[in-house]
């Protein structure tokens, strides 16, 4: 009996969670579409009214899952991955080593949140340019219209990491060549990300790879090394030059700090990052919730185990943090 009231009052407060962020959802919508874009000038679209976070989980399939049923949690939005090359991920379930990138299973089960989306587009940049992916854009864009709920694309996310390749004057380009063509497609439902890897370049200056305040809706950073403060606050301070809102496109603690040493990586870690949010007015987060270690393509990495749920003094910080008021 008591099993049974304590999984009947998990579902009820899985409906409460849903339906709540099916309102905040709905305001999201109805924030950035007040106005005809013709009455006013460039505004960055789905910024969560004052006071407000979107919290976004990612960024596999199973990670989503276990985060949101451990916890009792519907993430206001969560986040996968897909490639300009091929869309892998979109119709059916795609697992390179990473975790299972499964939108059709997010969409269904997630229905009420929104999504954070992270388009690889690696050594394709010429061909967006060249034109060899139109109909990957148009299938995208039609994609993107059927969720019927508000996306953040990250288009060639990270440019800035040197692994990743990316020339400025190609990247900026082919990013803009991808937002004319959608919204030439009528898709009107997604705000473009700029993400930066926030390790500044030497070489290079930041607002190289920049497309223009009229093709980026959010600045986003990824918060990996909590130590890395003065670089991610460069860009903080940029897009509030920019007049654009900030999110956290990805973070996750390192193994050195992972959640298996639970208090020392509450206070080295967990700390640092709800400290940034809170100080440059962070206003959506994507947290990474996996066991990096348990995926091929990261074994042997510097990543570790992620999974807030599974130490309690990490879980209860959590839980605290992001169940207050914003």
């Amino acid at each position: 009996m008591g099993l049974r009231k304590c999984r009947e009052g998990a579902r009820e407060a899985l409906v409460v969670n849903r339906e709540a962020i099916k309102i905040f959802i709905a305001v999201l919508l109805l924030f950035t579409t007040v106005l005809p874009a013709s009455a006013q000038p460039f505004q960055s679209r789905f910024v969560p009214p004052d006071g407000k976070i979107l919290l976004f989980i990612g960024q596999d399939r199973d990670s989503i899952d276990a985060y949101a049923g451990e916890l009792n949690v519907v993430p206001a939005g969560v986040m996968f991955y897909t490639a300009i090359q091929t869309l892998s991920g979109l119709q059916y379930p795609v697992e390179y080593g990473a975790g299972f990138q499964d939108a059709p299973h997010l969409l269904k089960e997630y229905p009420a949140s929104a999504l954070q989306v992270g388009l690889y587009m690696v050594d394709a940049s010429a061909g967006v340019l060249q034109g060899k992916h139109d109909e990957n854009i148009f299938l995208l864009g039609q994609w993107l219209k059927e969720t019927r709920r508000p996306v953040y694309l990250r288009i060639g996310y990270e440019f800035d990491l040197p692994q990743n390749g990316y020339q400025p004057g190609e990247y900026k380009e082919s990013y803009r060549y991808i937002v004319d063509r959608l919204r030439e497609q009528g898709v009107d439902n997604v705000a473009y990300v700029w993400h930066s890897y926030a390790v500044l370049n030497p070489v290079r200056p930041l607002m190289d790879w920049y497309p223009g305040d009229e093709y980026v809706d959010w600045f986003a950073v990824s918060f990996f090394n909590a130590y890395n403060r003065g670089d991610m606050a460069i860009i903080a301070n940029l897009a509030k030059k920019h007049h654009k809102p900030l999110m956290i496109a990805e973070a996750a603690p390192p193994k050195n700090v992972d959640v298996s040493h639970g208090e020392v990586s509450w206070r080295q870690w967990y700390v640092r990052f709800f400290d940034f949010i809170r100080d440059f007015d962070v206003k959506a987060v994507s947290y990474i919730n996996c066991d990096w270690q348990q995926f091929p393509m990261f074994q042997g990495d510097a990543w570790g185990d992620s999974r807030v749920q599974v130490n309690q003094v990490v879980r209860n910080g959590w839980l605290k943090e992001t169940g207050n008021a914003r």
